[in-house]
C-alpha cells in the first residue's frame, strides 16, 4: 500500500514549515500560541500536500481501492448474499459499509509513513524547530482526511454506477460521511502510535494486517450478522465497524441510527483521548 507522507533527505521537505516557524508566538511560559499552532498545522499540511503533487503515484491505492472492492465484493458476493440477478440490492448494503472500511485502511498509509519519516530524519528536523510536536502529527491526519473524501467520493460514484440509490436526502448522506471521517481520524492515532513503535514500515503493515482482517470480516459490512454464527454475532455487535456501517446505512437508505451513530462516536472519542496523547508523547521521546 502507498503512503503519502514519505519525503527525500534534506531541506527542502521542511522549507514551508521553517518559514511558519520564523513567525513562531510563544506565550509567557514559553508554550506556542494557538494562532502560531495552527499556521504550523497550515504549513505542515502544505508540506505533506506538497509531497503527493512529486510522487503522484501516492495516490494510486486512493483512486483505485474503491474501485477494486466495489466491483469485487458485488460481483464475487452480491448473487451469493442478495441472490443472482439482484446485486442492485446489495449495492445498496455494501457501500455504506465500505465507507467504513476506506478509513482503517487509509489509516494504515499514515503509520508506515509517520515510520518512513523517521528513517528519513524528515521528523528529526522537525523536532528540532519550535514547533508543537502535535502539529506535525495533526497535519498528517489533516492530508490523510482529504484522501479518505476523495476516496469515499469515487465509492460513491461507483456505486451510483452500479445501482446504489440514495433513499433518504443529502443532508443524511453528507452526515454518513462526517461519521466515517471522525472514526477514520481516530484509527488513524492507532497507526500513528503503530508507527512511532514498531521498526519498520513492513512490520506496520503486518500488524495492520492482523488487525484489520478480523475487523472487517467479523463485522455487517459484508454480510448481515444474522447470518452468522452465534459467538460472531456477539463480536459484530461490540465491532466499531458494525455500528459505524450500520449507522451510514441508516443514514444512507434509511433504519435505525441513533444508537449505531452514538457507539460510533463513543469509540471515536475513546481511541483519541487514549491513543493522541500517547503517541505525541511517543514523537517526543522517539530516538
Amino acid at each position: 500500500m502507498s503512503t503519502v507522507t514519505t519525503s527525500k533527505p534534506g531541506g527542502g521537505a521542511a522549507a514551508p514549515v521553517a518559514a511558519a516557524t520564523a513567525a513562531a508566538v510563544r506565550t509567557e511560559d514559553g508554550r506556542i500560541g494557538l494562532r502560531a499552532n495552527l499556521r504550523h498545522i497550515g504549513a505542515l499540511v502544505r508540506r505533506n500536500t506538497l509531497q503527493i503533487k512529486q510522487d503522484p503515484e501516492s495516490m494510486f491505492d486512493v483512486l483505485f481501492m474503491p474501485i477494486v472492492f466495489t466491483l469485487l465484493f458485488v460481483y464475487v458476493f452480491g448473487g451469493a448474499i442478495a441472490g443472482k440477478g439482484n446485486q442492485g440490492d446489495y449495492v445498496n448494503y455494501l457501500v455504506p459499509g465500505l465507507m467504513a472500511m476506506m478509513g482503517m485502511n487509509i489509516a494504515m498509509a499514515v503509520g508506515t509513513g509517520v515510520n518512513d519519516d523517521f528513517k528519513k530524519g524528515v521528523m528529526d528536523r522537525f523536532r528540532s524547530m519550535p514547533i508543537a510536536r502535535s502539529s506535525v502529527l495533526i497535519a498528517k491526519i489533516v492530508v490523510e482526511l482529504g484522501r479518505m473524501m476523495i476516496a469515499i467520493g469515487i465509492l460513491l460514484i461507483m456505486g451510483f454506477i452500479l445501482g446504489m440509490s440514495i433513499k433518504t436526502s443529502v443532508l443524511d448522506l453528507l452526515l454518513a460521511i462526517g461519521l466515517s471521517a471522525v472514526f477514520g481520524a481516530s484509527l488513524m492515532w492507532i497507526f500513528i502510535l503503530l508507527g512511532l513503535t514498531l521498526n519498520s514500515a513492513q512490520a506496520v503493515q503486518g500488524m495492520a494486517m492482523v488487525v484489520l482482517m478480523p475487523l472487517q470480516f467479523g463485522s455487517s459490512i459484508f454480510a448481515k450478522p444474522a447470518t452468522m454464527p452465534g459467538w460472531l454475532q456477539s463480536f459484530t455487535d461490540y465491532n466499531p465497524l458494525s455500528n459505524l456501517a450500520d449507522a451510514a446505512r441508516g443514514l444512507m437508505i434509511g433504519g435505525p441510527v441513533g444508537h449505531p451513530a452514538t457507539v460510533t462516536l463513543i469509540w471515536s472519542v475513546a481511541i483519541t483521548a487514549v491513543t493522541m496523547p500517547l503517541a505525541v508523547r511517543k514523537f517526543r521521546q522517539k530516538t
